[in-house]
Order: C-alpha cells, then sequence, then structure tokens
C-alpha cells in the first residue's frame, strides 16, 4: 500500500517544512487538492504554490484538480512539476480533450470520481489511465468519515482492470484512518490519501508505518 498523506491537513504557515516532514517520515507520494470554491465549496491553492513547493521533496506530486475548469489549468500545473493530475469526470470539462492536455505534457492521467458517481463512467477511458481516484468522502473538505460502500467501486474498477490485463492504479481519498485502512486493503486500494490521520499525529513517521502494517 502507498500512503499519499494530503497536504489539506498540513500547516500552511510552514506548508514547505510540512512536507519535509512528511517526506522524513516515509510518504510515497505527496497529495495536492486543489479546490476553486465553484466546483467544490472550499479554496485551496493554485499552481503557483505548487510550483514554489516542488524542489521541497523528490516525491511525487500527486495534484487533484476539484476544479470546473481543469482543462484550462492542465499546462500550469504540468510546469508547475506535477507528475499526477487528476480530474472529476463530473467537471465542466471534456473528458477526452483534457486527458490528451495531460498525455501531451508527459503527465500520468486520472480521473475521480464523487461517491455519488457510478464508476462505469470512467470504463472508456481505463486503458489511458495512469490512476482512477474513488472519493470515500464528499470532496471539498478533510476530517470526514470513510463511507466504506465505496469499496464496491474499487471492486468493480479492479476486476474490470485485470479482466483487460491493464496496470491502473485506484487511489481513495477521504476518511482514511487505521480504523478504516485495512477495508480500503481488502478491497484492492493501491494508495490511500490520509491527511488528518497523518498531520494530526504526534509522530509522521509513526503514523505513515502504523497505517501500512495496517495494510498487511
Amino acid at each position: 500500500m502507498l500512503i499519499a498523506p494530503s497536504l489539506l491537513s498540513c500547516d500552511f504557515s510552514v506548508f514547505r517544512d510540512e512536507i519535509v516532514r512528511i517526506d522524513q517520515g516515509g510518504a510515497d507520494i505527496m497529495h495536492l487538492d486543489v479546490m476553486d470554491g465553484h466546483f467544490v465549496p472550499n479554496l485551496t491553492f493554485g499552481a503557483p504554490v505548487v510550483k514554489k513547493l516542488r524542489n521541497a521533496t523528490e516525491k511525487p506530486f500527486d495534484v487533484h484538480l476539484m476544479i470546473s475548469e481543469p482543462h484550462r489549468y492542465i499546462n500550469d500545473f504540468a510546469d508547475a512539476g506535477a507528475d499526477i493530475i487528476s480530474f472529476h469526470t463530473e467537471s465542466d470539462s471534456d473528458i477526452d480533450e483534457t486527458l490528451k492536455l495531460i498525455e501531451a505534457r508527459g503527465v500520468k492521467p486520472a480521473l475521480a470520481i464523487k461517491p455519488g458517481t457510478a464508476p462505469e463512467v470512467v470504463l472508456p477511458y481505463l486503458d489511458r489511465l495512469y490512476m482512477v481516484l474513488v472519493m470515500t468522502v464528499e470532496p471539498g473538505f478533510g476530517g470526514q468519515s470513510f463511507m466504506p460502500d465505496m469499496m464496491d467501486k474499487v471492486t468493480f474498477l479492479k476486476k474490470e482492470i485485470g479482466e483487460r490485463g491493464l496496470s491502473t492504479l485506484i487511489e481513495v481519498d477521504g476518511g482514511i484512518a487505521k480504523d478504516t485502512i485495512a477495508t480500503a486493503a481488502k478491497a484492492g486500494v493501491d494508495i490511500c490519501v490520509a491527511g488528518t490521520a497523518v498531520f494530526g499525529a504526534p509522530d509522521a513517521r509513526e503514523a505513515i508505518t502504523e497505517l501500512r502494517a495496517l495494510c498487511e
């Protein structure tokens, strides 16, 4: 299991230091939630902030665009150093055209689906995706409770990926903690985004190690 701490839960007053801290704590991926105050009610940060933080770590930057028109900003986030860009099927951007923009920049493309969205929506694009992000809470705010019924989507997608002989990864985001991560692992999740469980712990390394151990 790969652990991707969600920087949405970090102390923004020492943003760079927080990245260094969880890097040294054993994080596999840095998950950056970009929100526009329109697609979701919250507002976070944009490409200029991501660019400034990029040299704080060599770990992959997993940029999750919770914005209405992701196609308008793909080049900005690619220039900022994103390694993975996920955007929502529910956004206003054409999925095929947005994937083409990501592919053209050599960034790993991913699609994200909200809890109310059926997983079948990603099937026409599955062979082009590095990852599918299954939201296990409603996107927009941290600290929400994990929705275990979302694991049915994971199981469905893992079966389809296996039948097609693909290597597409499944990531889940929302409510991942010590009491939920084993459920995600059992369903076949490859990457768990964890916010409060890492940043709210006294020791990030200990928290990440424990989360990973619970998946074994």
